[in-house]
Order: C-alpha cells, then structure tokens, then sequence
C-alpha cells in the first residue's frame, strides 16, 4: 500500500536482482574469512551476547585456563555462572544489561549478602533473592512482567512467589545456548 504503483513494476527498487548482493562497488570481491576472521568472529559474538569487554573476557579467559578439563567447556561454564547472566537466566530481568544494572544498583543478595558486582560467579547452593525492601521488590516485579517468565534451565530453580533462585549444579556444554565453537576461540586466545 505505501510502496505507490511504481513497485508493480519492472523498475521497482525494492525488486531488483542487486539487491540481493553485499554493499559496495567491489561487493564481487568479497570471500571467504582468513582462519584469523573466523576466530575472531567466533570471540567477538561470545563478547557481545554476555556484554563483556575485551579486559573482562581475557581475565575470564586466564582463569579457564588454569582449571582442569576443557578450556573451551570451562570458559562457557565461567561465563554463564556471572551473576548477571545467572538473574537474567531466572527470568528477573528481560535482558543481561538489565541483569547488570539490577546488579549494581544493589537489589539483589546472593545467599543473604548484598553482591553489586555483576562478574561474581555463583557455586552450586548459592541462593540469589532480592533485597527486603519496597522499592527493590517493586523493580524486580516490574522487570520480570518485562522479561515474561523464566527460562527453563535444569541447574537452576526458581520460585517467582517468593523471589528466590538457586543455582542446583554447574553448567553444562548443553546449557550454553548460543551456537558457538569454544575451540576457535580457544585457539585465537592462546597465543
């Protein structure tokens, strides 16, 4: 309706074959990525779905590292047990800045101590619950009705009546959602 009567024809812009190809007057050129673009690739789309920095992601990076196992399977492991991932995963918060920031500001308690770091890293046991006060309690409730429920994850429990979450074991490989090859990201930061 709001194209106008030019779009039923031949020379309609929306219609045509380039349009189909890559920006650019040398978009012919464009191949395949080096081994290097392909790994960077891979880091850069961890760094951008946990809302890290390069510093944080190196610094979480060394410590897989000197854990026993799979670097790879350790670093995804790191990473999803950050508190802010952990509040988001609970269905608190509609998205992992969100998470971050109810973090900071200081709402939520981690086993009955207030944590405003959102790089802490939770263990099996840990109980996550948001402060005893009117104003916390009234941001928590107005960001889950935003985030529309929990997700279902087997190492986390959740009990929206109260406002607890528990983290029941360590994540797995099959917990990490995104689709990711740990292992190029292992070999671009290893050197």
């Amino acid at each position: 309706m709001l194209k106008g009567s030019r779009c039923e024809t031949a020379k309609c812009p929306m219609e045509r074959q380039w349009r189909n190809s890559p920006p650019g007057v040398h978009s012919w050129r464009r191949g395949r990525h080096s081994e290097y673009g392909v790994r960077l690739r891979e880091k850069q789309k961890v760094k951008r779905y946990y809302g890290l920095f390069d510093k944080q992601f190196m610094l979480t990076f060394r410590l897989a590292e000197r854990f026993p196992g799979n670097t790879g399977e350790v670093f995804l492991q790191l990473l999803e047990r950050r508190l802010d991932n952990v509040v988001h995963k609970l269905g608190m918060s509609p998205s992992r800045k969100a998470a971050r920031m109810m973090v900071t500001l200081g709402h939520l308690l981690v086993n009955g101590r207030k944590v405003d770091v959102p790089s802490y890293l939770v263990k099996p046991g840990d109980k996550v619950t948001v402060k005893n006060s009117p104003r916390s309690q009234a941001y928590i409730k107005a960001q889950m009705e935003l985030a529309g429920g929990a997700s279902s994850q087997a190492w986390l429990s959740y009990d929206p009546a109260n406002l607890i979450g528990m983290v029941v074991a360590l994540p797995t490989r099959d917990d990490v959602q995104i689709p990711v090859e740990e292992q190029l990201i292992v070999e671009l930061c290893s050197k």
